[in-house]
This record gives structure tokens, sequence and C-alpha cells, in this order.
């Protein structure tokens, strides 16, 4: 059980709420700051927003259409910034721009925006980018269809396929510089005195405990819990007489499927950003995981924002448009190995078409609302958590009426950035080779960068902790034991979904949760009835959440058994 009494008796000059990507990124930046700072989030860290994007770190090439040059300005200078400060988890991806007859810009339009995206991104690292007349694009993508095409476009952006670890690795960035950084815990109530809030009580969704998060006559708050930033402003309370804060809808979210699928023939070796036949909504198709991410879809949703799921519709919708512009894929819903979907927290834009609703973010302060700490975050991306973590931190010690210091987050890297001259890999190598395979070691560098020495000092403890956790995936028994003793996981669902990418590459997580059992068993002091009740929870979360219905209809799925207790 978790001891939270000395959160009751400390009064904290940042609180921050939610603890996706945006959240952690405040956090670290208000503690590298020095200010005394604590996050909580009612679920698992990035376990939002965060895990339903397309994972790209871009520079937005369609939000010029809509002339938000700043937007895209910005999200190029982040991308850079990520590029150094986390080359371990944001790597340069190719995309290529096929352009057919139905495309809504034509050939020299797209050329003309290419060159402002490359006049935008001056000072990248990253190559220009080229045009492709139809002849080449047909001879570098034979699979393309050459069915109306008009030529294409290749250029260079990020891509961050952990972008759950991205999340993670700034919350324990920010718990470095003694941040408080809590999962799994939801505000119940923002206690309010006239126009400031002076505490949130809080529940911790492990225990069922209650504390209060304390305050000073300076202490701030940033709202960062995207989607449900509307429903934390409603939890207001001003002595035992419910106060939301604001009745404005703030937030108007559209939601966002994806699907993945194994290599099929004709898949492309870099990734496509291909206008949808149909409607001309952009999505992507990106190489992921040894796999193939195919999305996203843009739909306006008023429903419940737990849990959220690809339908069926969209499953097809995504398989119809792959198969559209590369015909010898010929996918069909039984292709699909894995899904899943959110919400994206976009300003409420009454009337407008989801694709035309700004990206761009609004930090929204409530003073206009009569609250005068408390600030909300609308919008936001992947790409441009760093520069939200700025802001946020600097309105704060603007309200606190003190100078604002410059923010170290533009050129300090992250916990497991691997800089040139870092030994660390060879010596890894040559001290786990012999009981550790090599595309093991390899994956564990790609997954935890530095901190791969970390999880490799286990096996020193216990040798079966080199063990593969599944026979065909790299992943091996250290990681469960690291995720709990050191990352905060607490269900499979954190193990399998956010601390590794089981859940996506493994059957849905399935084929590793006996081994998982095992291992918690084993070393972590699980007994047979929490890791029964945990797999039941992981099963559920699944069928909610990432199986599609087709599949659950059809009973192809077997249901995982509890595995054999250790002794």
């Amino acid at each position: 059980m978790r001891d939270f009494s000395s959160i009751d008796s400390t009064a904290f000059d940042l609180i921050v709420i939610g603890g996706g990507v945006n959240g952690a990124a405040v956090a670290r930046d208000g503690a590298l700051r020095g200010l005394k700072t604590i996050l909580v989030e009612k679920g698992d860290f990035g376990g939002g927003t965060t895990s339903w994007s397309t994972r790209l770190v871009h520079g937005g090439l369609r939000y010029l259409e809509y002339f938000e040059f700043n937007l895209v300005r910005e999200s190029l200078r982040e991308r850079e910034i990520l590029l150094n400060t986390a080359p371990h988890l944001v790597h340069p991806v190719q995309l290529t721009l096929p352009l057919y007859d139905y495309s809504s810009r034509s050939y020299w339009e797209i050329q003309a925006g290419m060159i402002l995206y490359d006049i935008l991104s001056f000072d990248k690292s990253l190559p220009n980018h080229r045009m492709l007349r139809p002849a080449k694009l047909r001879q570098l993508f034979r699979a393309v269809n050459p069915n109306g095409v008009k030529g294409g476009s290749q250029y260079y952006d990020g891509q961050a396929e952990y972008a759950e670890r991205l999340c993670l690795e700034i919350i324990l960035s920010a718990q470095a510089a003694d941040a408080v950084a809590l999962n799994y815990v939801e505000v119940s109530e923002l206690q309010r005195h006239g126009d400031r809030v002076i505490g949130l009580t809080c529940k911790d969704g492990l225990s069922d405990q209650t504390f209060t998060i304390g305050s000073h006559e300076r202490t701030m708050i940033v709202n960062t819990s995207g989607p449900w930033v509307d429903r934390v402003c409603q939890q207001g309370v001003e002595g035992s007489t419910p106060a939301p804060i604001g009745t404005t809808r703030k937030i108007g979210g559209t939601k966002g499927s994806h699907i993945l699928v194994n290599p099929f023939p004709g898949a492309p070796d870099t990734a496509f950003y291909v206008e949808a036949a149909a409607d001309n909504r952009p999505f992507f198709i990106v190489p992921f995981l040894g796999m193939y991410l195919i999305g996203t879809t843009d739909l306006k949703y008023e429903g419940d924002l737990d849990p959220v799921k690809a339908d069926n519709d969209e499953v097809d919708y995504l398989i119809a448009e792959t198969n559209q512009v590369l015909p010898s894929a010929r996918l069909t819903r039984e292709s699909v190995r894995f899904t899943y979907s959110g919400i994206r927290p976009l300003p409420y834009a009454e009337g407008k078409k989801p694709g035309s609703i700004s990206r761009n973010h609004i930090l929204f302060e409530h003073a206009a609302e009569g609250v005068k700490n408390m600030v909300s975050l609308i919008g936001g991306k992947l790409t441009t958590h760093r520069r939200v973590g700025e802001e946020a931190v600097d309105w704060v010690y603007q309200q606190r009426q003190q100078p604002v210091p410059p923010s170290p987050t533009r050129h300090q890297p992250l916990p497991g950035a691997i800089l040139p001259n870092d030994r660390r890999i060879t010596q890894a190598f040559a001290d786990y080779g012999d009981r550790v395979q090599p595309e093991a070691l390899d994956h564990l560098f790609h997954l935890y960068g530095a901190k791969a020495v970390e999880v490799l000092a286990l096996i020193d403890e216990s040798a079966d902790l080199a063990e593969p956790i599944v026979s065909y995936l790299p992943d091996i028994k250290a990681q469960i034991v690291y995720a709990i003793r050191a990352e905060m996981a607490y269900n499979l669902i954190d193990i399998c979904r956010r601390r590794t990418s089981l859940a996506i590459q493994a059957n849905y997580g399935y084929d590793a949760l006996a081994a998982i059992a095992e291992t918690l068993q084993r070393h972590c002091g699980w007994d047979e009835e929490r890791c029964d009740r945990a797999i039941q929870n992981y099963v559920t979360y699944m069928r909610e959440n990432c199986i599609p219905d087709y599949v659950l209809q059809s009973d192809a799925l077997e249901t995982p058994k509890a595995p054999a207790i250790v002794g």
C-alpha cells in the first residue's frame, strides 16, 4: 500500500493533473526549474491520448493548408530537439506521399508546400524533400496503384514507436529532479475558496485511500488531462457546495482509430502518407515493430471516454483505403492483429469538420471564470509536448510574480539517451553476450536506451530473468521485474501495453501472460489470487479496447487461462 502521509503535509508550488506526455513535460520542466512539483494521473502514465497516437513526431504538413505556419514551425523545431535529446526513442522516418487524380491538391501545390516545409525547418538535420514524377514513383514502389497516379513526394519526419516509453522517461526525469509523480490517483474534488483552488482531494485507485494535496498562496495548477479537461473542471467544490470551474465547454474531441497488420504483399519500406479515395481524409501506413500501423480516422465523438475502441466500420475503412493505394495487399478483417482508438483533445468548435479544427494548443486561463491559479491545456500533440511544458511553467512563474528562469529542457537529454561515444552498449554485449541473445540485447537498448544496463543487471540476481518471455520475441523476463520495481507498473496492462509492446506483438499479449504471471510470483511476491485477478482484468481491457468486435463475435480468439502457480 502506498503511503501518502508526506503529501498531506506538503504544500506544492505546482500541481499537474494528468500524466500523459504533456502533463509529464510540465512536471519535468517545473521540477527542473526548481518548483516543488506533484503530478497525479487517474490511470497509468501515457495511458490516454499519448498511447493512441500515430507515433509520429512531425511538423504537420497538412497544417500548411490552414495557414498554421507558426504551429508547423514550432513542431519542426520540437522535432529536431527530440531527435537530439531522445535519440533512442525518436528516429527519422521517410514518408512517401503518392498523388492521384482524386487528390485534393495538385502536384504543383504539393511541391510548393514541400518547399515551404523545408524553409520552415531551416535548422533541421534531416534531408530536404524530393518530388517524384509518375514513372519514378512507379519505379520505386511497383505495388502502388497506377490508375490515375500523378506522381508524389518524399520527405522526412520523426517516429516515436514507443510513445508510452517517451512519456515514462519524461516522468522519470521529473522524479530525478524531485517531482512527485503518482499514477492511478484520481482527482475527486478541486477545493475552492474565493478565486483560488486551495487543494485537491484525491483517491488512490489501487487502495481506495483518500488524501489531500495541499497548496499555499502561490500554488499553481495545470490541468493537462486531455479529453477529460472538462470533467476535471466540473470537480470544483467550495465548502460543501459544488462550484464547477467555468460552464463553457472546452474540449470537442474527435475519435482516431488505428489498425496493425503483418507485412503484406507490396508493403512499402518507407511510411506512406495517403489521401483516402473515399473522402480525401489523410492517413498513414507506417512500418512499426515489424508490422504496419495504419491510421488514423478522424470522427466527431460525443460518447463515453472510457473505454474507446475502433468499431468495425473504421477497421473496414482503413482496410479498404490501404487496398486502394496498394492493391496487392488484399487486406481483410482477418489481417488485423491489433487495434487501438482514442479521443483527440481538440478545442470545441461547433460546426467545423474534424480535419479543419486547429491542432494548435491553448493554455486556457481560468481567471476569466473566477479562478486565478489554474490553467487548462486544450489541444496539444506528441510532437510539441516539450514546448507545452515550457509555456506552462513560464505561466506559473509569471503568476507567482517571479523572474522566469530559462527552461533547460531544450538541451537536456532524457535519462535513456545514448549519445556519441557512449560505450555502454559495447560493454553490455561484452558482459551479457554469453547469457542474452544478441537480438534481445539490441532490443533492450532500442526500448530503454542507456537504462537497458539496469534491466540487464537483474540477470545477475537470477539467471532465469535472461529467458525470453515468448519464444518468437526478443523481450526477456527481466523487463517484467524492472517494470514493477523501477517503472511504477502495477498490473499486466501496464507491463504489456506501456512498459513493453507485448500486447501488440504477442497475440494481444495473451501468449505472454503465463510467463509474466510466473515471473511475478517468483520475483515480485505476487500470489496466485493476484495473478488470476490481473489476468482477468487484462482480458477485459483487451476485449473492451483492442480486440475488434467482429473477432469477439466469432469466438476466434481463445481466452487465456491462468498459468500454473509456482510452488
